[in-house]
């Protein structure tokens, strides 16, 4: 098949991602380079906690959106000084190796040399900090890696939401590793996402043979695109899909202190126990019991409460209200 390269029509991280996977789901029918850009988001990987990775509270009240990926791999942050590569290809011309030279070809363009280091990271040569973290997903007749480049991306904002939940979390999914991070810019100040784009593009076709660049209406069906769009947007997905953890919060009220120990599957309270020296003997038992099924949200988990004649009850809803989670 002739190489096709793939322009993003959308800053949507959920319809993206839809793309992808029905790129990878099209894959033998590659190979395809799809360049695309997310606006103000947190990727996590597909086996992780999005609690322990961002703060989820924080990134969508300032109008960001969190997302779960299908690949493996740690939670990235994406703005419009981003760009994402995917390279979807048959199996037989899947090679993680000639598939970096890309990257790096393209970049060199530049006047910045780059290298892989290890198999998921690539790295500026001079400074050896990480701008690429590389992910990857396996099908029978088709393969995906994908990766950033970091060229101008607010660093203050990748600081602020990659940051660990506030709470004490003991959770089972996979922890991101976290590397020194640099902007192509700071080497290469010249450098847009327009140009790298274009860089990208002929450094594909120099490697794989002359290109053609296609709407990807012309690609994919615009239904199946919408249908895995859906699926991206769901809570069930980004959240539902969090691995068992158990998590921890305490605070002290005029009438006494509280300690709450909740355990959650599929990001839903599924145990409660609280501990609490209040003179309301019941306090601990009736809290914990109300808890119980609610969705692991500020908002959900004080509404249990919020409607009590109780007044300790109230205390701790509006407790739990302003929690960041």
């Amino acid at each position: 098949m002739t190489p096709r390269i793939l322009f993003g029509d959308s800053n949507d991280p959920t319809r993206n991602l839809a793309v992808e996977e029905a790129l990878l789901l099209n894959g033998a029918a590659g190979p395809f380079l799809y360049l695309w850009q997310n606006a103000h988001t947190v990727v996590i990987g597909s086996g992780q906690n999005a609690w322990k990775e961002c703060r989820t509270e924080l990134l969508t009240s300032q109008g960001g959106t969190l997302v779960r990926r299908t690949t493996g791999g740690g939670a990235v942050y994406h703005d419009l000084g981003n760009l994402n590569f995917s390279f979807v290809m048959p199996q037989d011309m899947y090679d993680v190796p000639t598939q970096a030279q890309v990257i790096a070809d393209a970049i060199g363009r530049f006047g910045v040399v780059v290298e892989r280091s290890g198999r998921n990271d690539l790295v500026i040569q001079k400074t050896q900090a990480k701008f690429s973290g590389n992910a990857f997903r396996m099908r029978q007749d088709a393969a995906l890696h994908h990766g950033t480049i970091l060229v101008n991306v607010d660093m203050d904002n990748l600081g602020r939401y990659l940051a660990p939940s506030r709470q004490k979390l003991q959770a089972k999914g996979v922890e991101s590793v976290r590397s020194r991070v640099e902007n192509l810019s700071v080497h290469a100040p010249h450098m847009t996402i327009p140009a790298l784009k274009e860089a990208l593009a002929q450094a594909f076709a120099d490697t794989y043979g002359a290109s053609e660049r296609v709407p990807i209406a012309d690609v994919l069906a615009p239904t199946r695109v919408d249908e895995l769009t859906q699926k991206y947007r769901s809570w069930e997905w980004t959240y539902g899909k969090t691995p068992r953890f158990d998590v921890q919060m305490e605070t002290r009220f005029a009438w006494g202190g509280v300690e709450l120990m909740l355990s959650l599957r599929r990001g839903t309270v599924e145990h409660a126990t609280c501990f609490t020296d209040s003179m309301d003997a019941d306090l601990g038992q009736r809290v914990a019991s109300l808890l119980v099924g609610s969705v692991y949200e500020p908002a959900a988990l004080s509404q249990r409460l919020a409607d009590s004649d109780i007044p300790e009850d109230r205390d701790i809803a509006a407790w739990l209200a302003a929690q960041e989670l």
